[in-house]
């Protein structure tokens, strides 16, 4: 299991080009959505925050790699969007209750005895009709996507359809995307919960 220690190597190593396109599913479930706060939680170097700095929401990034903020800090200076970078370990970092529009938590697979914390956390953190989305590889990814090799950390509809206290899920399913890897086109398999606070927090 990588620590923060192992992404700051891995994010300086000027070698490796990390992507800044952000994630389909964000693009597609959130783009209809009125700009306000939101909160990228494991953001890496930011591809999922910048895009919605972009369009207009106050954004929050969080992850625990200090130089994957810096990364995520630069683009936003060069794009010319305002961006506030925390780094806090997601085990640890308690958000602001009812703070934010939008949360997002993206290829963050938490250790099986502290996904409900890390889970109730992020859905606490919406705002009244705000939306949460959490997004990772699939336990049955044929190729384990580069997520955890521990398929109990990979997701299921089954694993995320009640770990979001007081989000009424709107979807939780199973997706097939298609990737270009050096050895070629390549399937992943993920699961994504999206949903919304209904209730006043």
């Amino acid at each position: 299991m990588m620590d923060a220690a192992d992404w700051d190597r891995r994010y300086a190593d000027s070698e490796r080009a990390f992507s800044s396109e952000p994630n389909p599913l964000l693009v597609e479930l959130a783009s209809p959505l009125a700009p306000g706060r939101a909160l990228d939680l494991a953001a890496g170097v930011g591809r999922n925050a910048l895009w919605l700095a972009g369009r207009g929401w106050q954004v929050t990034a969080v992850d625990f790699s200090r130089v994957g903020l810096e990364h995520a800090a630069s683009r936003a200076g060069d794009l010319g969007v305002e961006l506030e970078c925390v780094q806090a370990d997601l085990y640890d970092y308690r958000p602001a209750a009812s703070a934010f529009d939008l949360v997002l938590i993206a290829y963050m697979h938490p250790q099986t005895a502290k996904r409900a914390a890390v889970f109730a956390a992020a859905a606490e953190a919406v705002a009244a009709d705000g939306h949460l989305l959490v997004t990772g590889y699939d336990v049955t990814d044929p190729h384990h996507g580069g997520g955890p090799a521990d398929p109990e950390r990979r997701f299921s509809p089954s694993r995320l359809s009640g770990a979001f206290p007081g989000i009424e899920l709107e979807r939780c399913e199973r997706v097939t995307r298609e990737r270009q890897t050096p050895e070629g086109p390549r399937s992943t398999v993920l699961t994504f919960a999206w949903g919304r606070r209904a209730d006043g927090g």
